[in-house]
């Protein structure tokens, strides 16, 4: 490239520093200040889906994190996956030894409109391979305002997956509320012959508070013997 060339690169990516703010603290001239990185760095948690699978997720949704999280969804800040897909993959690698990775598809309306698959691109950025073995089979309302039976009504039957003869999954969420879509990811998949052993999230949501279960919150009571 050209020393002209490689000038409009700087100019365009010192105008999109400029323009932007962190997501966490709204700090001018930065995409994720650093105080604010370290708000994303992985806090692993445990919780069950209704059908009994184990969730692990790297975060909780509030705060810095689900700030993040939806400007990485609803504002088209990509540059968030690396930071967010770090956090996942100190989950998601321990898991992923000896399964497939298989992230929960994306609607063909929601790719449209942001340009990627936000459960594949987190994936990918955790330095993973993400199998595209689930696919959607038809249109779901929209989960954010439901309860959990109507969230598990919602989503019955949405998918199917692609012949497994056997092969041990791991199941992959940007966000899980009540964990409604990761079973029926699970039933897709074990009808289609995969074993499901587990689900990994980048964050829960403070309505999983109830079940989830904090892996260093364990590990400091465990230390001092409460």
């Amino acid at each position: 490239m050209e020393a002209d060339a490689w000038q409009r690169v700087g100019r365009d990516v010192l105008a999109l520093l400029l323009a932007a703010s962190c997501p966490g603290c709204d700090r001018g001239g930065t995409l994720l200040c650093d105080g604010c990185r370290m708000l994303l760095r992985a806090d692993p948690r445990e919780a069950r889906t209704p059908q009994g699978m184990l969730v692990h997720a790297a975060l909780r949704y509030e705060g810095v994190p689900a700030r993040a999280i939806r400007r990485l969804k609803e504002e088209g800040a990509t540059m968030l996956a690396h930071p967010l897909g770090a956090a996942l993959a100190a989950v998601l690698r321990p898991h992923a030894r000896d399964a497939l990775v298989v992230p929960v598809p994306t609607s063909r309306s929601a790719f449209r409109r942001r340009g990627y698959r936000v459960p594949d691109l987190l994936v990918r950025r955790a330095g993973l391979t993400a199998h595209r073995i689930l696919r959607p089979t038809r249109r779901t309302g929209d989960q954010r305002e439901l309860g959990r039976e109507a969230r598990a009504r919602n989503v019955a039957g949405s998918m199917r997956a692609l012949a497994g003869r056997g092969r041990r999954v791991v199941i992959v969420d940007d966000v899980v509320t009540t964990g409604a879509t990761l079973d029926e990811a699970a039933r897709a998949l074990r009808a289609a012959g995969f074993v499901p052993v587990c689900a990994v999230a980048l964050a829960a949501t403070p309505r999983l508070r109830d079940t989830v279960k904090s892996s260093r919150a364990d590990s400091d009571m465990s230390v001092h013997g409460d």
